[in-house]
Parts: C-alpha cells; sequence; structure tokens
C-alpha cells in the first residue's frame, strides 16, 4: 500500500495538526483507496448532505446536524429573527413560543418537572459548569469531589472552586464500569462533579442513584457533566435526583449550545455575580432586583442564541421520532459500537482501551503517532480525532498513555462507514510495520 508521508505533522497542542506543507502548496491528497462498500449506504435522508465516501466518526466532539434542525436555523434567520423576552410583536412572540417549547422538550426527555427544575441557555457544557460552580455560595459546603477520568470542563472548574471556597478538592477513581468508586462519608456537605458518560470510552455513571442518594444524604449536591450522555444515553439521566445537569446541544444533534437543568432551590440559593439585561425586574443607581418567576433566566444574561435554541428544540422532536434501519436510535447505535468495538479489537497492533462496546471507543498504536495516523486517515476521508480529548490528568499524567485516536459514532454513522475505517485502519498499520 502507498502511504503518503505529509512534512512532519507534529502535533500542536491537543490534536492539532501542522499541516502546512500538505495543501498550503497546491498538493493534492492521495488518492483514495477502494471502499469496501459505500459509505451512503443505509444512511439517513436528513444527512443527504455527506458525500458517499465522507467517514465522519468525531460526534462525540460535535455531532452532525440533520437536515431539519439546518431548516430551524434558517427558518428562524429568514422568517423571524427577532429578539425574544417580552415582545409585543409577531416576530417576537413567535420566539418566545418557540424558545418555550424547547425549555419543555428538554424536560420532557428527562422526566423532571418544571415546578422543580429550571432550563437555562448558555455557551456549552464548560460554560453551563463554571456558572454553577463560581456562584455557589460560601459556607454550605465542606469539599469538592470529582473523579480522575473527567473531561477538562470538569476538572478545571473544580479546582477553581475548590481555591474560592476555601475547601479541599478530592478526586476519585473510576470502575471499569463508569460507577464513581467513594465511601459514603468522603461525599459529606460535598460538591460532587462528575461526568454521566465518559468522553474518553463512553462508560456510564452506572451508580448515579446511588451517587445522589448518598450525596444528599449528607448535605451534598451532584453536578452531571452530561455532553456524552444525552445523545444516546440519556435514559440513564430520565427523572434522577441530580442537583444540575449540563450538556451542549452540538453534541445532540442541535446547533451550538449549552443546556443547564437545575433544581430550582440551588438556583435560588446561588450567589448571583454574573448578571445582565434579562435577570432583573427593576435596576436602580446602586441595586437591581432579580426575577423571581423565571428562574432559569438566573444563568442567562444577555442576549441569547434563538435561533440556536430553536434548533434544538427540532432536534429533540427528530430525535423522538427518527428510525435509522427502522431501528430506535439507541439501537441503531447499540449495533454500530458492537460492530466498531470488535473491528478495532481485531487489528493487530492496536490497542484499545474500552473495556465494551461504546459509542465512543479510544485506541492506540504503541509504535505509530496517532496525530499522523489521524491525517493518514482524513486522506481517505475518514474523520477522527486524535490527542488527548481534554482528559490530559487521565490519560497523559496518570495512565501515562501517548496521544490516542477516538472513533466516535453518531446516527449518520453506517455500517459501511464503520467497514471502511476498520480497513482503512488496519492496511495503514500493516503498511507502516
Amino acid at each position: 500500500m502507498h502511504i503518503f508521508l505529509p512534512d512532519d505533522p507534529g502535533p500542536d497542542g491537543d490534536g492539532v495538526v501542522k499541516r502546512a506543507g500538505l495543501f498550503g502548496r497546491g498538493a493534492a491528497p492521495a488518492a483514495p483507496t477502494a471502499p469496501t462498500g459505500s459509505a451512503a449506504a443505509g444512511r439517513l435522508a436528513d444527512f443527504g448532505y455527506l458525500g458517499s465516501r465522507e467517514v465522519y466518526l468525531d460526534a462525540a466532539c460535535q455531532s452532525l446536524r440533520p437536515q431539519p434542525v439546518i431548516d430551524a436555523v434558517n427558518e428562524y434567520y429568514t422568517s423571524y429573527n427577532a429578539c425574544g423576552g417580552r415582545v409585543k410583536y409577531a416576530w417576537g412572540k413567535r420566539v418566545d413560543e418557540e424558545v418555550a417549547a424547547t425549555r419543555t422538550a428538554v424536560l420532557a426527555r428527562l422526566g423532571l418537572s418544571a415546578r422543580s427544575h429550571a432550563v437555562s441557555f448558555t455557551l456549552n457544557t464548560t460554560y453551563g459548569i463554571n456558572l454553577l460552580l463560581q456562584q455557589l455560595p460560601q459556607g454550605r459546603f465542606g469539599r469538592v469531589v470529582t473523579s480522575h477520568a473527567e473531561h477538562n470542563s470538569v476538572f478545571l472548574p473544580t479546582m477553581t472552586v475548590a481555591k474560592r471556597l476555601g475547601l479541599p478538592r478530592l478526586v476519585l477513581d473510576r470502575a471499569p464500569d463508569g460507577a464513581l468508586v467513594y465511601d459514603p462519608a468522603q461525599l459529606e456537605r460535598a460538591v460532587v462533579v462528575v461526568n454521566a458518560a465518559s468522553n474518553i470510552d463512553g462508560g456510564t455513571l452506572t451508580n448515579l442513584a446511588d451517587l445522589v442518594r448518598d450525596t444528599h444524604a449528607r448535605g451534598g449536591i451532584v453536578i452531571l457533566d452530561a455532553a456524552q450522555a444525552m445523545a444516546h444515553e440519556h435514559t440513564l439521566l430520565r427523572g434522577t435526583d441530580a442537583d444540575a445537569i449540563c450538556f451542549s446541544a452540538h453534541k445532540m444533534y442541535g446547533a451550538s449550545l449549552g443546556v443547564v437543568v437545575t433544581r430550582i432551590e440551588l438556583l435560588r440559593s446561588l450567589e448571583i455575580s454574573f448578571v445582565g439585561g434579562g435577570m432583573v425586574t427593576d435596576v436602580r443607581a446602586d441595586s437591581f432586583d432579580l426575577v423571581t418567576d423565571d428562574p432559569g433566566a438566573l444563568l442567562e444574561p444577555g442576549l441569547q442564541a434563538w435561533g440556536e435554541i430553536i434548533a434544538l428544540g427540532r432536534a429533540l422532536d427528530w430525535l423522538g421520532h427518527v428510525r435509522p434501519g427502522g431501528l430506535a436510535p439507541h439501537e441503531h447505535i447499540a449495533s454500530l459500537s458492537g460492530r466498531l468495538f470488535d473491528g478495532l479489537s481485531a487489528i493487530p497492533g492496536l490497542v484499545v482501551l474500552n473495556h465494551a462496546a461504546s459509542p465512543v471507543i479510544s485506541v492506540y498504536a504503541p509504535k505509530q503517532d496517532s496525530h499522523r495516523l489521524a491525517v493518514f486517515l482524513s486522506q481517505q476521508q475518514i474523520m477522527v480525532r486524535s490527542g488527548y480529548f481534554c482528559a490530559h490528568h487521565e490519560l497523559k499524567e496518570r495512565l501515562g498513555l501517548p496521544p490516542l485516536l477516538r472513533f466516535s459514532l453518531g446516527l449518520h454513522s453506517t455500517s459501511a462507514d464503520i467497514d471502511r475505517a476498520h480497513d482503512a485502519l488496519a492496511r495503514l498499520l500493516k503498511g507502516l510495520s
């Protein structure tokens, strides 16, 4: 097999590859090898914009958007492109109606009630977690608890909130099945912040209910990073008594947007310091009154991303009706996950980090640079992520692993996509050995 070697594609940061020599001087990518089957075979029509040979396996970063979501964004900008919030004209009223419907749809997906929970929209999961942690009240909590296997969106803010509140920070292990390993005594008045599903191997927080119960029994709170869970593992979260659930619409087929679902009791306890329009009912020279009838607004300073919020509503509706190959979304993803896991596990010279099949699978070849492998796969229109996936502490510092390759699935994925990726990676490793 001919392998095109780029001009020193050394990594620049986490998964960023310097490629000035590849296309910058007019060079063309190497001719792709013949596919084992059309990647478009069996593809949902809502992803018809994908080329027949394009294989996108980076949905853990952001999912592709189905056509109804794209149409919703376009319709907003071309038909009623107005601000919501106390608007009297027709366009603005429609925005308010659509935004309210999205809030309702979010709560419905989680099986939660508007009587106890509020939905707030923000930039992304990281921003939402910071909004909560950096406004927690002084004096209420005794420690901050997280785990080693966290995305930086959790790992970093737990450092800064522990410092701000003057609290010890406890970093715990996760079991192979994703459960948090803890002694109940460690949860005394704790702020527990952990992921519901890992962006390294897709492992889920299998003891979520126990963790929430034990934390609440000792006066603590649980904040979940649900960025990887909301698209395909949301049943884990349904009806949970966690105090806050933070996730990203762009990982669940919506436009770029963050969402925070919070217990109203927690929202009202925050020491609000990040303040702007939309959060207040009145302002005087040296004071202001926060809203009382819309607790979700306490995390929504300033103008909101109206089009993106509306698009999330469409994404949730789409998820409720789509049937890839006649299967429910979770069945389709489970089938593809097994195929992906089995195929990667069978490639000689490849180490698979996962203990089991998952929509997110990370691997590495001990004798090869993962960034370079990602470049070679890209030349065959196969898109996978390389690096540490914002989990530097666990992967680099603690486990001492080299940069990895991550394959992550979405509802646009097909069996042919997976077969092409398996085949290309196996032949690539064989050619480099």
